[in-house]
């Protein structure tokens, strides 16, 4: 069997995340990676098994051996490579957000589509095996009009004032940090689930850290480790470490969400709740084989993760028995085992509906994202505009 091959672009820590979940896809095959520089690159490659490794993306883009590309670079280098990606005729997954600008994902989604290339964002959160249970749950009526969704993203890993990212800065991140980074992913997935929409949005921001301690060494993302007080710089912070949002949904429905980048102990928990005519459902991302119904005049339950127990859709999601956890590494599975067999079943080519999230979702996310900012600096209700039509 002929394998598609891919290049990977960018070896941080969401790189080889993405290197290792599409090794367990049979039909794919990740050829070469690309970093900073020839150095970089070939020391990650031999770190990681690579076989090709490039200091300038562009040479791997010029590789006629690649067919498809994964964007793992800070944000600010996402759309001038996607789009030199989409140039050169190769398939693109890139990671969230699709661009720093909603024009310049607008851009990104036209060209996508007139040259006729699939194309996917990393919302790979959508792929737990239970979030898509609470989907193939509401589509069937099961929790009949929905009411309410509440929720929250809520992590500690910039706890400290010693915590430094390229995410803080607004140059490299874009404008919001928290709700961008994090928050998109939760905006995805309850519109996925539920189907409703985003109508409108009132914000409030906070940065608990005005400045922040940034190494004056290399220190990788999740490393653990600690520099000496004198390796570090003070420098002021422009993005935020909270959000809290309320949300006015079409179809009558209401909502809130908390974003949250310094909550101590909270490691990765992304958190919902959906609250409908008939019954509500509860599911935690920290505990992502598990899922609360609640019933007004009956026991509420807690299903666990079972392909023998789940609605149609969710069990194509679903690789191991029950009893048996799947977690986050499964999600990206998931979500490049659709996107690479939409390509290996050439639907790119007749306009087919990808079951995973596109580029037009990417825009979808930063449209959103985009109206949260300006209502937390002006204070007030924004209405969410649907994404305008873009036109090939």
């Amino acid at each position: 069997m002929e394998k598609i091959q891919i290049g990977v672009i960018g070896t941080g820590f969401i790189g080889p995340a993405h290197i290792e979940a599409l090794r367990r896809i049979p039909f794919v095959e990740v050829k070469a990676l690309a970093d900073v520089d020839k150095k970089v690159a070939a020391a990650k490659a031999a770190e990681l098994g690579v076989d090709e490794a490039y200091g300038d993306y562009r040479d791997l883009l010029n590789s006629k051996e690649i067919d498809a590309v994964h964007i793992c670079t800070p944000n600010f280098l996402h759309f001038s490579i996607v789009k030199d990606a989409l140039l050169a005729g190769k398939h693109v997954l890139c990671e969230k957000p699709l661009a720093t600008s909603v024009k310049e994902a607008k851009e990104l989604v036209s060209l996508a589509a007139e040259k006729k290339l699939a194309n996917a964002v990393g919302f790979n959160l959508r792929f737990y095996p239970l979030v898509q249970q609470v989907k193939a749950m509401i589509d069937s009526g099961e929790l009949g009009e929905i009411f309410a969704v509440n929720g929250s993203y809520q992590q500690d890993w910039l706890f400290y004032q010693t915590d430094y990212n390229w995410r803080i800065n607004s140059s490299m991140g874009g404008e919001s940090r928290a709700m961008a980074d994090i928050g998109s992913h939760w905006v995805d997935m309850i519109e996925f689930i539920t189907g409703l929409k985003i109508e409108s949005v009132c914000a409030d921001f906070a940065t608990f850290h005005k400045t922040r301690k940034k190494p004056l060494k290399a220190i990788e993302t999740y490393s653990g480790k600690l520099l000496k007080p004198e390796d570090y710089e003070e420098i002021p912070i422009d993005t935020e470490d909270y959000a809290s949002i309320l949300i006015d949904f079409n179809k009558g429905a209401h909502g809130s969400v908390t974003v949250n980048q310094t909550a101590a102990g909270r490691k990765n928990r992304i958190y919902f709740e959906i609250y409908g005519s008939k019954k509500s459902v509860e599911w935690c991302g920290e505990r992502p084989n598990e899922l609360w119904i609640g019933n007004r005049d009956s026991t509420n339950n807690i299903m666990l993760k079972d392909p023998s127990l789940v609605l149609g859709n969710a069990r194509n999601y679903i690789n191991y028995p029950g009893g048996h956890n799947e977690g986050f590494p499964d999600t990206s599975k998931q979500l490049y085992k659709e996107f690479y067999n939409y390509i290996r079943n050439k639907e790119f080519i007749n306009g087919g509906i990808p079951k995973y999230p596109a580029f037009v979702d990417g825009l979808r996310e930063m449209t959103i994202v985009g109206k949260i900012v300006e209502s937390a600096k002006q204070r007030k209700w924004i209405e969410v505009e649907a994404n305008e039509k873009v036109t090939f």
